[in-house]
């Protein structure tokens, strides 16, 4: 678990982004930042060996069981990301507003063999299982790996499945309230 491709693709006398470095929380942290990029998105991150692996999810969470979003791998990010929120300057890596949508911490229930395993392990074999306490996301998710770099987040069916309304819905940033067109306006 390395920064070597976060702090490669990014200047950052330039960008607000953090530095950041590899470092663990005292339990682990998840984050899910919705980001104005090229293409609107979903980035959603778990705190896995001290960096926060990260995947794009082109759609967006779901607390449908039924729903398999496409997650794609990207470059791990330094825990201190969890907590950015504004806007990454045009010409940049990820140009666009980021927004705080969801964050908090997961309990990992990652088995191989009918044995719990460490999400690192469990990333490794292409498979993390785990149990999000967030503000807006709870319960049982899993991720599983189907091709290189791509991969599908998937809610598990538990009291806090959802199968009539869309999560998404809830369009506030968990970390300072605002929507993300409020962040963008603040920023410029």
């Amino acid at each position: 678990m390395s920064l070597k491709e976060y702090k490669k693709k990014r200047k950052f006398s330039k960008t607000p982004e953090p530095k950041g470095k590899v470092k663990k929380s005292k339990k682990p942290i998840f984050v899910v930042q919705k980001h104005d990029a090229s293409h609107l998105h979903y980035d959603f991150r778990l705190e896995i060996s001290g960096v926060l692996k990260s995947w794009a999810v082109p759609k967006g969470p779901s607390m449908n069981p039924k729903d398999k979003r496409l997650a794609i791998e990207t470059e791990d990010h330094p825990i201190d990301y969890a907590n950015f929120e504004g806007i990454i300057p045009e010409g940049h890596y990820g140009a666009g507003t980021v927004m705080v949508w969801d964050k908090g911490t997961y309990e990992n229930t990652t088995e191989k063999d009918d044995k719990k395993i460490s999400a690192k392990k469990g990333y490794s074999y292409g498979h993390i299982s785990f149990d999000l306490k967030g503000k807006k996301l709870k319960g049982g998710f899993s991720m599983n790996r189907f091709r290189e770099n791509k991969w599908l987040l998937i809610k598990k069916d538990d009291k806090y499945a959802d199968k009539r309304s869309n999560i998404l819905n809830k369009k506030k940033s968990a970390k300072s309230g605002k929507t993300l067109k409020q962040i963008e306006k603040k920023g410029k």
